[in-house]
């Protein structure tokens, strides 16, 4: 079942086993406010299991560019294209977000974001990026850092 995320009223809804729920749910409005702004894309998500395609389209980027495996277990994901931006989001139970966004006109910029939740640890897997914070009204301190990708997906 799909959710559209609101990102007047923040809700848990989906991500009630995180135990940084609200703050995961701020970081997803935060998600949610900027497409809805720059776009006037209503961002909406599904349960990991419905959205495989773009659970393992995210999933194998890692992989094959920096041998990453994401230890923690997704709870929703959504993928939509915007313009001529291929976006994907993967929500995780531990609070971590992760983006891609890649143009798909030949030479366009192509990267993989990820975000941390407020009040959650950096992953094992993630320990070698350097991450940024930047403050959130909807999310309180989200702490940020992504990687260009280089092939073709």
């Amino acid at each position: 079942m799909s959710y559209v995320v609101d990102f007047g009223t923040v809700s848990t809804t989906g991500l009630e086993s995180s135990p940084v729920a609200d703050a995961l749910a701020g970081l997803r409005a935060n998600e949610a406010r900027y497409f809805k702004n720059k776009y006037d894309h209503v961002f909406t998500v599904e349960p990991a299991a419905a959205a495989g395609p773009a659970v393992e389209w995210v999933h194998r980027i890692l992989k094959q560019e920096r041998g990453l495996v994401i230890s923690s277990r997704p709870l929703e994901a959504t993928a939509f294209q915007v313009e001529n931006i291929r976006t994907a989001y993967v929500f995780y139970e531990s609070g971590l977000s992760i983006n891609v966004m890649y143009t798909v006109d030949d030479g366009g910029k192509r990267a993989v974001g990820f975000k941390l939740s407020d009040g959650m640890e950096v992953p094992e897997e993630l320990g070698a990026f350097k991450f940024a914070r930047q403050r959130s009204k909807l999310a309180g301190t989200i702490r940020g850092s992504y990687f260009v990708i280089k092939n073709e997906y």
